[in-house]
């Protein structure tokens, strides 16, 4: 079994609007939040409707948020998340040192390679001669995000060396946060 299979786990969707207690309709747009739980180190996921949302309700410890639109509920599943999402779950996760976090980002990390946003560049170990940071004994894997100055610092990502079964159990849990099912 996956070390992150049953530690880490993402709070599902709950259909109704987090302020309000509305019910969200499919095809209804929606506010979709990821919250920092105290008590471990997952998230939980409040969905709010619109006008709860512009109206400057926000939840406690939120860490980040995106709109979307609730599927109906014989729709065939799919990931519409922006990329800016992506780019930003992604630079909101590096300077969080819990194990869990850094394994989330190392996925998140793949993914933005696949869409082509960040780029690989090199890899090092945390003691090698040029690299930022104490990492120590972890590969880094040093990318560059598309489009930037071939000058710029490169974006480090700590190798959290994930088996296959935890790299599937956290693609699960990324595409249950972002799916927006409800």
């Amino acid at each position: 079994m996956s070390k992150y299979g049953s530690e880490y786990r993402v709070g599902r969707p709950t259909g109704v609007c987090a302020a309000s207690g509305e019910t969200l309709q499919p095809g209804d747009e929606c506010i979709a939040t990821l919250c920092e739980r105290i008590e471990d180190e997952g998230f939980d996921r409040l969905d709010y409707c619109p006008r709860e949302w512009e109206s400057g309700t926000r939840p406690e410890r939120l860490f980040s948020y995106w709109r979307t639109t609730v599927p109906a509920s014989d729709a065939k599943e799919k990931i519409l998340v922006d990329d800016s999402v992506l780019m930003d779950l992604f630079e909101r996760l590096g300077q969080d040192k819990r194990q869990q976090r850094i394994a989330f980002r190392f996925i998140l990390a793949l993914i933005l390679m696949r869409k082509r946003l960040l780029r690989y560049v090199r890899r090092g170990g945390g003691g090698d001669e040029g690299d930022a940071g104490d990492k120590g004994d972890n590969e880094i894997w040093f990318m560059r995000p598309k489009g930037s100055d071939p000058d710029s610092p490169l974006i480090e990502v700590i190798n959290p060396q994930l088996s296959e079964e935890d790299i599937r159990e956290l693609s699960d849990q990324l595409t249950e946060v972002l799916q927006g099912e409800i």
